[in-house]
C-alpha cells in the first residue's frame, strides 16, 4: 500500500519547508499482507529521539478492515485525528473519545481510476494534507513524482480534493 513511502513523502515535505521530520518504519512480522506501521514525527524544532511515536496526534488507516483487527487508537493523543481510506465516514459514536476530527476518502477507488490498481497511498497523502494542514501540497509533489511517477500526482490531488473532514462533537460520544 506504500505506507512507508508515504511517510517518507510527509517528512520530505516538512523538511523542504525548513522544519524537521523523521520517519520510522515498523514491519513487525515481515510477511506479505501483514500490517505495516510507519511512524512520523514532525516539528518546528530538531527531533532528537529516533524512536516510534508513543502518543500520536494522527492515525492514518490505509485499509479500513484494520479497525477490526488492530487497536489503531492505542495511546492516541487527546486531540486525535483519524484519516481513513473509506467510501463513507466511520460511525462516529464507535470512535474513542480522543478522536476529535475524521478525514475520509475513497483512496482505493481513486487509485483504480488513476493508476489502474489498488495503491491508495498517494490519494491518502492528499487526504492527510487536507485534514491536518501540516504540510503544503506543492512540497509533496516533487517527491511523489520522483518515487511513484507523474500519474500519482493526479491521485494525490484527487485525494486532496475529495477528502471529507468531519469534526467529532463531544455530544456524539
Amino acid at each position: 500500500m506504500g505506507t512507508v513511502k508515504a511517510a517518507e513523502i510527509i517528512v520530505y515535505s516538512k523538511v523542504k519547508a525548513g522544519e524537521y521530520g523523521l520517519s520510522v518504519p515498523y514491519f513487525g512480522f515481515e510477511r506479505q499482507g501483514a500490517p505495516v506501521v510507519a511512524y512520523v514525527k514532525l516539528s518546528n524544532k530538531p527531533i532528537r529521539a529516533k524512536t516510534q511515536v508513543d502518543y500520536p496526534d494522527c492515525v492514518v488507516v490505509m485499509e479500513p478492515t484494520l479497525l477490526n483487527a488492530v487497536n489503531v487508537f492505542e495511546d492516541l493523543s487527546g486531540e486525535g485525528i483519524l484519516i481513513i481510506n473509506s467510501r463513507k465516514c466511520p460511525d462516529l459514536s464507535s470512535l474513542p473519545p480522543q478522536v476529535k476530527k475524521v478525514g475520509f476518502v475513497d483512496a482505493t477507488r481513486i487509485s483504480f481510476d488513476e493508476l489502474g490498481r489498488a495503491i491508495p497511498n498517494t490519494a491518502m497523502l492528499g487526504a492527510f494534507v487536507k485534514t491536518t494542514g501540516w504540510i503544503e501540497p506543492g512540497l509533496a509533489e516533487e517527491k511523489i513524482c520522483a518515487l511513484f511517477g507523474p500519474q500519482n500526482i493526479k491521485a494525490f490531488y484527487r485525494g486532496l480534493e475529495e477528502a471529507e473532514i468531519v469534526p467529532v462533537l463531544e455530544a456524539v460520544k
